[in-house]
């Protein structure tokens, strides 16, 4: 992982939007109070809740078409509940990844499926989360998202890192659903294992993909061999509609897609998603 700079990025009025530059990753590893000081990223100021830093859109605004199942705004994730720094359930984007996100969905309608997002930009703050839960004994969702792994473990398998891509604003995790679905969402536990046959999954209207959504385990990457058959060709569907609108995959966890090139390459956000 890339050493972090500090950049900050001021508004007119003077207030910090974001900052920190460096690599890519995921979630984090650092305290809370460490944080403060290393990240000195600050919410949008007072007054300013229903705005957005400039080049960032809701993703309803560009294509109300994507299906949105937020699932960090809930309880039906990894941490159990909702997470810090996800006041709504929206999908919020750089303009340039809605765009192109937006022109995916058009070429899968042809075929009836669509687009199912299940996180967007993600919060400075929210990665801290992550960070804290991974620390912390609670195992509660051991039996569902990570059943097969030491929780000790996930930062070093990858699963939970340092800082994540999504606060760049332009990195989405997201699945394929029949055009027609009922629109399906998420709900909290306790469901089975996340790499158990499709029925025995927490329910979604996903065309199965081998295991559920942030599936801590080495069968949600995407080229895994004990995925074969339709789950395999799912993944392979999703990759490719993905690749043509301009997006690189990540080979660890089939769901995850960063726009390439993207607008902030080298910034990290921490407005809320609202």
């Amino acid at each position: 992982m890339k050493t972090a700079g500090l950049r900050t990025v001021h508004s007119k009025d003077g207030a910090i939007k974001a900052a920190v530059t460096g690599g890519r990753v995921r979630s984090c590893s650092v305290p809370a109070a460490a944080l403060a000081g290393v990240v000195a990223i600050a919410a949008l100021p007072a007054g300013a809740a229903e705005d957005l830093p400039p080049g960032f859109v809701r993703l309803a605004d560009i294509d109300a078409s994507i299906r949105q199942d937020m699932r960090y705004a809930g309880a039906q994730n990894f941490v159990g509940r909702p997470v810090a720094g996800y006041e709504k359930p929206v999908c919020i984007l750089t303009r340039a990844a809605a765009t192109a996100l937006s022109q995916a969905q058009k070429r899968l309608a042809a075929d009836g499926l669509s687009l199912k997002v299940y996180d967007c930009y993600r919060p400075a703050r929210a990665v801290a989360d992550f960070g804290r839960w991974a620390r912390s004994p609670d195992q509660a969702t051991k039996a569902e998202f990570y059943p097969a792994v030491d929780k000790a473990r996930l930062f070093g398998h990858g699963y939970i890192s340092g800082r994540s891509g999504h606060s760049r604003g332009s990195t989405v995790d997201l699945t394929l659903v029949p055009a027609g679905a009922p629109g399906l969402r998420g709900a909290a536990g306790p469901h089975g294992p996340c790499t158990a046959p499709e029925a025995e999954r927490a329910p979604d209207d996903s065309l199965d993909m081998g295991t559920a959504f942030d599936c801590f385990d080495p069968r949600a990457a995407t080229g895994h061999p004990a995925i074969a058959g339709a789950p395999a060709n799912n993944r392979a569907r999703l990759a490719q509609a993905m690749q043509a609108a301009g997006f690189v995959g990540y080979a660890k966890e089939w769901w995850h897609f960063t726009l390439s090139p993207e607008p902030f390459p080298e910034t990290y956000f921490d407005f809320p998603v609202r």
